[in-house]
Order: structure tokens, then sequence, then C-alpha cells
């Protein structure tokens, strides 16, 4: 006769009434491990404010045929949305470049992060990257700062234009700690925030060197409207003493347009030997489409053209 009982092993309710995926989701956060899973890209929507420029340059290119071949390798990070969908907080380049690959698709993590958390995380997922503009990293800072402040941490945002309010560490310092740059350089890039976008847009393309920038980013927003056309009188960017003196105009109450054209007329060091035309007294030879920088280019190549004839000609 066989024998009744021994062990008998009985499944759990979960066991019975989940699936398997559940489970394993259910064991992964037990332990701490977050699980990757395809998302729509439909339902993602880009971080509000994102400081951090998505371009289709030869860069994206390159990360369209990779993703191509061997897909997104690294899950983004976003975090639901109350009204349905998703935010992404790190990967705005991968999704873009999904997008582009013809996927419907990206592999992600969802976080549950309040607006502080998630700022702080999107910020230091694209704070290292090499090729940063000045204006990404400027507005990158701030954005970081302002989360840390909410956080609880010491913060004075505007401490570098209108003196300390709060003693003790700063969160500039703070974030100097966690970036390796120094505090001083951070609060210089934050003051680029206070250019007006035409004046920020020239900082990026170099047309503006950093140091000048960051001391016209002192001047009032009018001001550095009257400063646009003055350049454009001057057809030169400012040296970093012609800025440092509009910025003293500026304190002083005395930046009139009259005194910027009279900054920028003068004669730098370096341009002794250089030949300059004002866009008023050349304008009548090109299409009115052209800008200043147009012009210059066809001026050089016609210069250009012309010395190589003349070189012929002696030549013979």
């Amino acid at each position: 006769m066989s024998k009744l009982g021994g062990n008998i092993s009985l499944k759990s309710y979960d066991e019975i009434f989940t699936t398997q995926e559940e489970r394993d989701e259910r064991a992964a956060n037990e332990q701490g491990v977050e699980k990757v899973q395809q998302l729509d890209l439909v339902k993602l929507q880009p971080f509000k404010n994102h400081p951090f420029k998505v371009k289709d340059d030869e860069e994206m290119d390159k990360t369209v045929e990779s993703i191509k071949q061997f897909g997104v390798l690294n899950p983004v990070i976003v975090r639901p949305l109350e009204e349905g969908g998703y935010e992404i907080v790190s990967g705005h380049r991968r999704c873009h470049a999904s997008e582009l690959a013809g996927l419907t698709t990206v592999p992600g993590i969802v976080r549950n992060l309040d607006d502080d958390a998630a700022t702080i995380l999107m910020v230091d997922s694209n704070l290292q990257r090499e090729t940063l503009l000045p204006s990404e990293r400027a507005f990158a800072f701030k954005m970081k700062m302002d989360a840390m402040s909410h956080q609880g941490q010491r913060l004075d945002l505007t401490c570098g234009q209108l003196g300390h309010k709060l003693p003790g560490q700063k969160t500039r310092d703070l974030l100097a700690e966690q970036t390796g740059d120094s505090a001083r350089n951070i609060q210089r890039y934050i003051s680029l925030t206070n250019l007006i976008p035409e004046l920020l847009e020239m900082v990026d393309t170099k047309q503006i060197a950093f140091n000048p920038g960051v001391e016209l980013s002192y001047l009032k927003d009018k001001e550095q409207l009257d400063f646009l056309e003055a350049m454009d009188y001057a057809q030169a960017a400012p040296s970093l003493s012609q800025a440092q003196r509009l910025k003293k105009l500026s304190q002083d109450g005395l930046c009139t347009f009259e005194a910027m054209c009279a900054v920028m007329g003068e004669e730098k060091k370096g341009d002794i030997d250089r030949v300059t035309f004002k866009t008023g007294d050349i304008k009548k030879y090109f299409p009115k489409s052209y800008t200043p920088k147009q012009m210059e280019d066809t001026i050089i190549k016609l210069l250009d053209q012309w010395q190589k004839k003349r070189e012929r000609n002696m030549s013979l």
C-alpha cells in the first residue's frame, strides 16, 4: 500500500492568478532592479525647457546608422505624466534618432521622479558631453542649481550680480564640487542666460567670444538690442575691454546708443592693418537678402579672383 502524505508543495494565490511576467517584475522590484520595457515613441514627450539641442547633424547621422544596425543599446529614462504618456528625462537624441531610423518603440526605464529629481538627472546625463554649446551649459547649470535649491540645499541665484544673501556654502559651490568646474565659472555661464537670444546665438556661433559675452549679459535688454545695431554700425565684435566698458556705462546709466557706437568704433589692437566697410556703403552692390557675412565672403572671393588674374597678367 502506497504511503499517503509526504512533501506536498502548494502554489500561493499570487502564483496561481498572476502571469510570469508580473511575478518577474515584482521580484525585480524587490531586488532593486529596474525593468527595461519597450515604449511607444508617440507616447514620449521632451523634457520641459530642455536646454540641450537635438540637431540633425553628422553626429545624429552616425547615431541613426548605429541604431539601424545594432538597435538602441542604452535604454532611455522617462517618467510618467499625469495626463498619460511619458516625459523623456534622459535619451532625447536616442529617441529622435530612433524615429529617423524608422522605429516605433524604444527600450526605456520608467521612474517616478518629482520635478527637481528629474531635472537633476536630465542635466547630469548630458552635462559631460564634450560638444556642449555655451548656452546649453549655461541653462543646464541654472536649471540644476534651481532644482538643488528646491530640494533644500542652499542657493542664491542672484549672488553673482546682486550680492550674497545667504551665509555659508552656496549651491553653486556644491555644484562646482559635483562637476569639477569652479563656482566662479559656473556663475559666469549662468550670467549668459541674461543675454537676449540674438546675442546668445552669437556667443554659441563664436561671433562674440565667451568673456565679452559674459560682460554684455549685465546690460539691460534695451541696451542689448541697441548694442546689436552698434555692432552692425562698427562691423566688429566687441573685445573684452570694450565689453567691460559697456558694462560700466550701463552701471552708471550712461549706456546710450551713441556711447556704444563710440566704443565699438574705436580701433582695436590687431585692427591697424584691417580695412572695414560700413554695411550701408556697400549694400547697394548686393541683393537685399544678403547678410553682412555673405557680403564679406563675396568680397573676399572677388578679391581672390582679382589677385589670381593679376598674377597671371604679371607672368605674361
